[in-house]
This record gives structure tokens, sequence and C-alpha cells, in this order.
């Protein structure tokens, strides 16, 4: 007995362990990577420290203070930063003795954490404590003001207070010591049976005043400098899920897969179109969504109270950053049908979340989202936004890196859509639907 023209093979295919086994293994592997990625960005960020730039400004001019043999030049300011240099471990902080104009330059720009200033007074007013410990007198402590940068993100800030927090407390603790020292010695010099006291004691144990302040710190509603990263992902999505949800529909309208609808199953019949043209059809959608979806992205966003200080110039970003990623991942399923799907999913989300740079930055993830960062799509996109919500649309801030980046990543898909689809065509692969043949007659 034969099978009837046209039928289906039957349920047996259900009892096989490949088709339990594949999706299964698929899945599972997908997700080991996305776990591993994932929490391996995280979990431990001062072991994975390097090169993680912050300022070291030395403005101190020195004085003339009383030595042993008479009155010297000293620069209290200088030890002060070559103590700095030498304790802070530099395979883990790239530690820059630049001018404060250079260092504000580039705190404006997100190149920066956070910067150390001493002041040019800061030897005076060192001299001028350690004198009023044994002459009265009103008095304040030297300062040293260590800068975090919110702007370059959250985490950063954490980071940088960590560092400058612990190096400059130790430095305080040496400079307390030196000069406890050496007021006991010039007490001792003038009146033997002197003591310094107990107020004046502790005061010269800590003797800097030490300033943690944000530099240009953000406004309210940027989410502590976590709205640019967010923001950033919302394009990344509009491009990703928009380009798969485009496929789906328009493959179903064209009839070259199946909708469900509910209960309801239509399958239409495949239109004579050619892959090629089925593709540009789809890069059209995407470049309509991208500018009406950034928009959207926008105006959603100040409704809830974002500040979006260059509307026009985040909106032309958006917009470019949806369409470069739709317009890329289309041309990938386009080019490997459904696995296009899995790429597009490992390239944009799984691969592109924990190198972003967005939450942890890239100098405190394991050396992998370093490299990741070069090319993955998401990091780019994050410095562009950053740079027009947070550092006014400068181009030195990442904007002009984000625009050729994903420039180059636009090229690259239009590259692959264009010869698979061309490539498919002249083989003759066209889409249609083709009735499975009829099974081998059962004797």
């Amino acid at each position: 007995m034969s099978h009837p023209e046209g039928a289906r093979p039957d349920a047996s295919i259900v009892r096989s362990p490949r088709f339990w086994l594949a999706p299964i293994a698929v899945v599972t592997l997908l997700m080991s990577l996305l776990a591993a990625l994932y929490m391996g960005s995280i979990l431990d960020p001062k072991s994975h420290l390097r090169g993680f730039p912050i300022a070291l400004v030395d403005q101190d001019v020195g004085d003339v203070v009383d030595g042993p043999d008479g009155p010297v030049h000293q620069n209290f300011g200088h030890d002060i930063a070559a103590g700095l240099v030498a304790n802070i471990p530099s395979d883990k902080v790239d530690l820059q003795q630049i001018s404060w104009a250079e260092a504000s330059s580039r705190l404006d720009t997100g190149d920066l954490y956070g910067a150390i200033v001493i002041p040019s007074d800061f030897t005076k007013r060192t001299a001028i404590l350690a004198q009023a410990s044994v002459v009265p007198g009103d008095v304040e402590r030297p300062v040293i003001t260590a800068y975090t940068n919110p702007r370059a993100g959250s985490f950063g800030v954490g980071i940088t207070q960590s560092i400058t927090g612990s190096a400059l407390a130790a430095a305080n603790e040496t400079m307390g010591k030196q000069l406890s020292a050496t007021v006991t010695e010039r007490l001792a010099a003038v009146a033997p049976d002197a003591t310094v006291s107990g107020g004046a004691a502790i005061v010269l144990a800590n003797p800097i005043d030490i300033l943690a302040l944000p530099h240009n710190p953000l406004p309210d509603g940027t989410g502590n400098g976590l709205s640019a990263f967010y923001f950033a992902l919302l394009l990344v999505l509009a491009g990703f899920t928009g380009a798969t949800v485009v496929n789906t529909v328009v493959d179903g309208m064209l009839g070259f897969a199946p909708t469900e609808y509910g209960p309801w199953f239509v399958h239409r019949d495949s239109v004579g179109i050619s892959r090629f043209h089925t593709l540009l059809i789809k890069w059209a959608i995407m470049a309509i969504l991208a500018a009406v979806v950034s928009a959207l992205y926008i105006w959603i966003s100040s409704a809830l109270g974002m500040p979006v200080p260059n509307a026009l110039e985040l909106w032309e970003f958006g917009a470019f950053v949806i369409a470069a990623i739709g317009i890329t991942a289309v041309s990938v399923m386009a080019a490997f049908g459904t696995a296009g799907l899995l790429v597009n999913l490992l390239v944009f989300v799984v691969l592109a979340l924990p190198s972003s740079g967005g939450a942890v930055p890239i100098e405190a993830t394991p050396p992998i989202y370093g490299f990741l960062a070069q090319f993955e799509p998401m990091h780019q996109v994050f410095l562009g936004t950053r740079a027009i919500l947070y550092f006014n649309g400068s181009a030195d801030a990442g904007l002009l890196h984000a625009v050729s980046m994903t420039s180059i990543g636009l090229l690259i898909g239009l590259v692959i859509g264009i010869v698979a689809t061309r490539f498919y065509d002249r083989r003759g692969l066209h889409r249609v639907r083709r009735t499975p043949p009829s099974a081998p007659a059962e004797v």
C-alpha cells in the first residue's frame, strides 16, 4: 500500500534520538556560553583590572621651609606624586602624569576614569600646618582632590574611588609619620620638656584633607550613568529583533514560510520574486522602521525624565544604528537561512553585552572582552550613545569611532546580502514550496 501523493512523513521521527538531542544540544551550548560570558565579565573586576587610566596632576610649586641646617626649598607634592607612582600597581592602573588642562579635557571626553590633583600650595599649607602644631593659630590642612568621572560609567566610579582612596590613605599615613617626627624633633630642640598636644598629634597623624569629588556630575534622570548603556541596548535590540520580525512576517506574506494565528495555519503560495529582490524589500522596511523606532525611543525616554541634550543628533545616530544592525541581520538570515538567527543572536546579544563596556569598564574585564570590544557592535553603539548623551556629541568622545565602525558593519552586511542572494538566484536556488516526494510503496 502506498502513501497518497504529497503525504507527509509519519510521526515516527519524534521517536528518533536525534529529534530530541538536536534542540537540546544547541540551546544548552548557547546558554552555557551566555552564562560563562555574562558572569565572567562581572564577578571579579579587581583581578582583571589592567590599563585603567587615571591622571595624576602635580601642580605643587613647593616652598621654603625650615630645615635642620636652615631654610631649604621643599616640595611635598612631588614626594606624594612619587609615592603614588611607586605604590599604585602599574600592571593594573595606567597612572598618567599630565597637566590639569589635559586631564580636564580627557575627563570631558571619557578618556579618563578619574584624576588625582595636588594643588600648587600643597607644600606651603603643609609647612604652615607643621608650624601651627606648636604655635597657636588658625590653620587649614593641605588638600588633595580625587576626581571621579561619572560620565565614563557608574562602575568605573567605584573602581576609581577604591584605587585613589587606598593609595591616598597610604600617602596620608606616610606624610603623617614624617610630619610628626619632624615636629617632635624641632619641639625637643626648642623646649626639651614640651610635647605636642593631643589635638595637634591627631591632626599631624592625618595631615592631608582628601576630597573625593565627581568631575562634571551627571544630571538627574540618567540612572547614575546607566542611561547611555540602556539606550544603546535598546538600539541594538531594535535592529536585531526588528530584523527577525521583519524577516518572518515578510516571508510569511510572500509565501516562503508558514504563518500561524492561534489554531489557524496559513501557508500562502509563494510569490514569484527573487531572493535578491526579497532582500531589498526587507532592507527598505528596516530603514523605515529605524527612523520611526529611533524617534519613539527618544520620545519615550524624554517622557520618562531622561535628559536628551542633542535630540536630533541622537535620533540620527539611533536610526543609523538600527538600520545598520537590522540590514546586516537580515542579510545574515538571507545567507544562512534559519541558522542565521543563531549567528545574529551570538553576534548581537551573546557576545555583545558583556563586551560593551557599558556596565563594567573593558579595563576591568578579562582580556577576551577587550578583544571582542574591538569589533562587537554593542561596544561601538555604547560609545556613540554615551558621547551624545553625556559629552555633548563630541567626536573625540567616541562618536566618530562609533559611526566609523557601524559604517563598516553596515558595509559588511550589504556585501553578505548582495553576494549570497545573487549567487543563489543565479544558481537557480529559488525560494519555492516543494511537494515532498511520495513514500516508497509498502509490500
